[in-house]
């Protein structure tokens, strides 16, 4: 409540445009505010298609809350709402208009990349900053790992979701194939930069993250051989992974056990025995063309290695 105004009260537009009148956007933490009450509506109803509606048993983590235009919907669900905010003057500004939102409203300071994230969250909802995004994620999965939640709403750059989601040949990227790991990507609406206020000069996305158990589909991975070997090829993703493969990753030390000759000897094995699933001439492919499960069988077929190097 704000001056005796009741949250019922309350848009999205006004939200905006009382933070607005306290502070000037800042690009250095991707302040583009969330006007469109469409598109606002629609995240909620992302979640519950999804088959995880908000309610009073639903805890949500919103990253970068800024004016409250989402905070405000997802208090209305009924569900308890976390925020990470790193601008002390929208902390005043949620502080003023919802105080604790009935119980139901925590504002934590800092930056959501660093700072620690509540352990028992069902859903995270966030209009992303463009420029945390990547970062972002991998502290999303990070998180995910220890305390999974049941679904995950993210409004971000219209580019970067493509990227996510890999929805078209030859569209793999080292991002999709890491959140691949976790979870499937779903794209929803295109938002347009008249959503937002300052308005950006690029289209948006709204994008659903349903949580996956990979190891139904090709047995446990090893995560971090897999996120060294495709980062490893995808930095020239124009030869042929033979080319690729031959040469050990930069960053093969951090997996325990391994090393330059473990390496070439794990290839050698690998190239003569094609492994379980993959076309025997897996290896003249180029990196993009791949299938996320078959990038899946040659991290697993390179790491169960136990040969003589």
């Amino acid at each position: 409540m704000i001056d005796g105004v009741d949250m019922d009260d309350l848009d999205a537009r006004l939200l905006v445009d009382l933070l607005r009148d306290r502070i000037i956007p800042d690009r250095n933490l991707g302040q583009h505010f969330l006007l469109d009450e469409s598109v606002i509506s629609r995240s909620v109803e992302l979640a519950d298609e999804a088959g995880f509606p908000l309610d009073e048993n639903a805890h949500v983590i919103e990253v970068g809350p800024g004016p409250g235009s989402l905070t405000l919907e997802l208090l209305r669900s009924g569900a308890t709402v976390t925020g990470l905010e790193i601008d002390v003057e929208a902390i005043a500004h949620l502080n003023r208009v919802f105080g604790d939102g009935d119980g139901r409203l925590t504002i934590i300071e800092g930056d959501a990349l660093k700072i620690k994230w509540p352990e028992k969250a069902s859903h995270l909802i966030a209009n992303l900053p463009y420029q945390i995004s990547s970062p972002i994620l991998e502290k999303i999965q990070q998180h995910h790992a220890k305390n999974p939640f049941d679904v995950i709403i993210l409004l971000v750059q219209d580019e970067f979701a493509e990227r996510m989601s890999m929805d078209h040949f030859g569209s793999l990227s080292t991002l999709g194939l890491s959140l691949w790991l976790d979870f499937d990507v779903e794209l929803d609406r295109k938002i347009p930069g008249g959503a937002f206020s300052p308005a950006p000069r690029i289209n948006s996305r709204l994008v659903v993250l349903n949580p996956v158990n990979r190891i139904e589909e090709v047995g446990t991975i090893n995560r971090k051989m897999f996120k060294i070997i495709t980062k490893h090829c995808f930095a020239s993703r124009r030869k042929k992974l033979r080319s690729l493969l031959a040469k050990p990753p930069r960053r093969l030390s951090r997996v325990k056990g391994w090393h330059k000759a473990r390496w070439n000897a794990a290839m050698n094995h690998i190239y003569e025995n094609t492994p379980e699933g993959l076309d025997s001439e897996w290896f003249e492919e180029r990196p993009d063309v791949m299938e996320p499960e078959e990038w899946a069988m040659i991290a697993n077929a390179i790491s169960s290695f136990e040969g003589d190097f």
